[in-house]
């Protein structure tokens, strides 16, 4: 009798090395344990065919269908001049849909003879577009016949009439690992069980074990429905008592209560204010100053809309600081947006930012920018600032970490635009107080609470959703370029109509051009999105698309380009006289998506508006409608009207609620994009919770860890629950929750 092998067992041992290296490289499975936790992302029921009108493009799928009919053709080519070249279609469907599957050259024998009219085949490949239909270039396929044996032993290998379609990849289709699944099955008895018996029973959820079975060989649509209730809640579970148990070791640390002087440069600062805080700034304030008074860091998440004044309450938290004898420390993602934040602060501070100055309040300290780009000499006083406590604020990119800057006494951190970091970057900042710090961490991406619960579960939560008054609305439109290239014509008469009425437009595109990539992950960078394969088309460009307008549709206005390859100092200067209102039309990358305040500009036109994310687009929108007029954003496209790019941007032109798009947005991703995995570095713990339609268990999670840990913080009697934390959150993501 074979011995059933072990949860830790590599896969190389039981699948042999070929099929391990590709399940190691491809899907990041190395043990039969991680193989047993790779679920069927569907079941096709025996008889039924798949919809084919939903197939996501760009993505490796696999599908049941029926050849509809099938077409050998030649054709002349350079390798076959004389029309020796071979092109096989075949066209399958579901009854509903069609898609049609290409094979080239010498691939097209085996398929020809393979699929006839009338056959049933698992397909398996990526889908693009290719003359505005959807097809699959060279699927691998496995026919679906009752007479044949070896169909059998692939599709017949399980009971029932469910057929498990896993996620796959080019190198390796949903049948082969159906195959692997079925060889290490009976190890899902060796599982051991992470939820608390009381749990389990409670909520009346299968055995870990059973549950495992089921996923992978459901007899009915009942044992899905069960296996995945199970799975569900240890994914939701095992999460947050990692996060209660980061809470409840926070709350154990000392840090130094920061509480401001009754008659200090707080009161002296809102003395000056020309404007009364919103309802919803005096509330989060309250909760941030409570938090700064007490002998425990502070750990607060502060989101709100772009554009609701969360600056402004962060700079007041830092004047607390101040006051109290410490020093705050701002982190900013970029170089543009930390001296945007440096001229703002000292701007809204005035004589209250001139510390150790002529002219500077008797309440006043000193505000100083350090940023990588900085002069020796520049950079040498502001260290000096630092150590020295002269300067009680500093506004920086990430040089704030480095090794040279010390602090005098560092006691507040403010991280703005959060998810622009990564986990060690935080932390270094946070490294450098005498006591750990207080934490603000901001952003502008609005968060489903779900998704607060679980990306940010060791922090308190605070919400601005109300907008300062004296911000206008923002008009968007989608502009079909493709379809009536008119309206792009239009779309440049109302940056000209904008401009003449004495207002400021930007121009967003997508890359820089010259084959410059911006800054930031270069993978990232170069990755073609769906739609950039569909057209065969790179990306729109600033530099291009600047010369085009300059000498074309906005001829004779002011046009300049902003992106980040350029110099520092040359960014600066270019944001300076848009600023002052010097440059009608700026033409830029990205980098302008957060913190970029000016309120004179009021049209924004976002080309190849397809290639940006919802969250993105909101942000950029919210450059414009900053002052008394009223905003206008239009989003450009060449993608037809039925396709999913140009559905997000209806969807986007539809509302201006940011919690409302991110919800959106969320569920349009995968559930693994949703923890951040560019900062853990590893893939997601979550297969099976989809952070939106689970908020309830999510919810029940939290209060069922949050109790556990308070109990038995060390789970010193749940071995099964500790070996779980271990293996889903390994120790790259355990420091991602710690430092999150």
């Amino acid at each position: 009798m074979d011995l059933v092998p072990a949860l830790d067992e590599p896969l190389k041992k039981v699948l042999g090395p070929p099929t391990a290296k590709v399940m190691a490289e491809h899907l990041g499975l190395h043990t039969v344990g991680d193989l047993l936790h790779h679920y069927p992302r569907r079941y096709e029921e025996r008889g039924q065919l798949t919809h084919l009108a939903d197939l996501p493009m760009d993505e490796h799928v696999t599908v049941v269908a029926q050849v509809a009919d099938a077409r050998l053709l030649t054709f002349a080519s350079a390798k076959a001049p004389r029309g020796k070249g071979q092109r096989l279609e075949v066209t399958i469907t579901d009854g509903s849909g069609r898609l049609q599957l290409v094979f080239f050259g010498n691939g097209v024998h085996k398929p020809h003879k393979d699929l006839l009219p009338g056959t049933r085949a698992m397909f398996s490949g990526k889908v693009s577009v290719f003359n505005h239909r959807l097809q699959l270039a060279h699927p691998a396929y496995e026919p679906l016949r009752a007479d044949s044996d070896d169909a059998a032993e692939t599709v017949d290998s399980w009971a029932g009439a469910l057929i498990p379609i896993y996620p796959a990849t080019a190198k390796l289709e949903s049948w082969k690992i159906a195959k692997s699944v079925q060889t290490v099955l009976l190890s899902a008895q060796e599982a051991v069980d992470p939820l608390p018996d009381s749990l389990r029973d409670g909520r009346g959820l299968v055995s870990l074990p059973e549950a495992l079975l089921k996923i992978h060989r459901p007899h009915t649509k009942a044992d899905i429905h069960d296996a995945r209730a199970r799975l569900k809640w240890d994914e939701a579970f095992v999460l947050q008592v990692a996060l209660a148990r980061r809470r409840h070791a926070d709350a154990q640390l000392p840090a130094v209560a920061r509480l401001p002087k009754p008659d200090g440069l707080l009161t002296s600062f809102d003395a000056k204010l020309p404007f009364t805080l919103t309802e919803g700034q005096q509330k989060v304030s309250k909760e941030i100053f409570d938090d700064l008074a007490t002998e425990h860091p502070m750990h607060r998440l502060l989101q709100g809309e772009v554009g609701s004044g969360k600056t402004m309450v962060a700079l007041r938290a830092m004047l607390a600081v101040v006051d109290a004898g410490g020093q705050a420390a701002m982190l900013a993602p970029t170089e543009v947006l930390a001296q945007q934040h440096h001229r703002s602060i000292t701007e809204m501070m005035g004589e209250l930012a001139e510390g150790g100055m002529l002219g500077g309040s008797e309440h006043s300290t000193k505000v100083v920018l350090l940023t990588g780009s900085m002069g020796a000499a520049g950079r040498r006083q502001a260290l000096l600032d630092l150590v020295t406590g002269e300067a009680g604020i500093v506004i920086g990119t990430h040089a704030l970490i480095e090794d040279k800057v010390q602090f005098h006494d560092l006691g507040l951190v403010v991280v703005d635009e959060q998810h622009r970091f990564g986990v060690e970057q935080r932390d270094a900042l946070r490294g450098k107080g005498k006591q750990p710090p207080h934490l603000l961490v901001m952003t502008a991406t609005p968060i489903p609470r779900t998704v607060a619960m679980t990306v940010f579960g060791d922090l308190e939560t605070s919400v601005l959703d109300q907008l300062p008054a004296g911000r206008s609305p923002i008009a968007s439109h989608v502009v079909p370029a493709a379809d009536k290239p008119h309206f792009l014509s239009r779309a440049w008469e109302r940056v000209r109509e904008e401009v003449e009425n004495g207002h400021q437009a930007y121009v967003v595109c997508p890359r820089i051009g010259d084959d410059i990539d911006e800054p930031g992950d270069p993978k990232k960078a170069k990755k073609k999105s769906p739609e950039d394969e569909a057209e065969k088309r790179p990306p729109l460009a600033v530099l291009d698309i600047a010369d085009q307008l300059a000498t074309g549709p906005l001829q004779g206005l002011k046009v300049e380009v902003l992106h980040g390859r350029m110099q520092p100092d040359d960014k600066d200067a270019v944001m300076r006289r848009f600023a002052a209102g010097e440059t009608d039309v700026l033409v830029a990358t990205t980098v302008i998506e957060v913190g970029v305040n000016v309120p004179n500009a009021t049209a924004m036109v976002i080309m190849d508006a397809d290639r940006f994310g919802v969250s993105q687009l909101h942000q950029l929108r919210g450059r414009v409608g900053r002052g008394s007029a009223a905003g206008l954003c239009l989003l450009v496209t060449e993608m037809p009207e039925a396709s999913p790019a140009r559905q997000r941007l209806t969807a986007v032109a539809s509302t201006l609620d940011g919690f409302e798009l991110s919800r959106i947005d969320l569920e349009q991703r995968r559930e693994g994009d949703v923890l951040g995995q560019a900062q853990s570095g590893v893939r997601s713990s979550l297969r099976m919770l989809a952070v939106i339609e689970d908020e309830e268990i999510i919810a029940e999670a939290r209060e069922e860890a949050a109790a556990v840990v308070a109990a038995d913080p060390e789970l010193t009697a749940l071995p099964g629950l500790r070996t779980a934390l271990e293996a889903l959150l390994d120790e790259e993501r355990e420091q991602y929750l710690d430092k999150g």
